[in-house]
């Protein structure tokens, strides 16, 4: 089993910045891809960006340009750095990890239970 412990979240004004991690725990093999999800009320849970092991990224359209999102492979964790935030942003955040488990070949995905973050106009 892996454990993904999420922090960061909060309350911030319209223009702040947030940092979200991600840290990963468990009988983990490896890591590989890891990314940021979101989900506001009554709204599909979508991507926020996504970091591969090869540190290429991919973003949604919407945050490009003021979120980062990078990994530290020593620490099993992945951060999002949120600048310029928008009402917008307003969401529950959630970690996605895919790992091979320690004894295993196959990828497993994981989530944590997410963060929120709330952005005041």
């Amino acid at each position: 089993q892996v454990q993904l412990v999420e922090s960061g979240g909060g309350l911030v004004s319209a223009g702040g910045s947030l940092r979200l991690s991600c840290a990963a725990s468990g009988s983990i093999g490896s890591i590989n891809a890891m990314g940021w999800y979101r989900q506001a009320p009554g709204k599909q849970r979508e991507l926020v960006a996504i970091i591969n092991t090869d540190s290429s990224t991919n973003y949604a359209d919407s945050v490009k340009g003021r979120f980062t999102i990078s990994r530290d492979n020593a620490k099993n964790t992945v951060y999002l750095q949120m600048n310029s935030l928008k009402p917008e942003d307003t969401a529950v955040y959630y970690c996605n990890v895919e790992v091979t488990l320690i004894g295993f070949r196959h990828q497993t995905t994981y989530w944590g239970r997410g963060t929120q973050v709330t952005v005041s106009s």
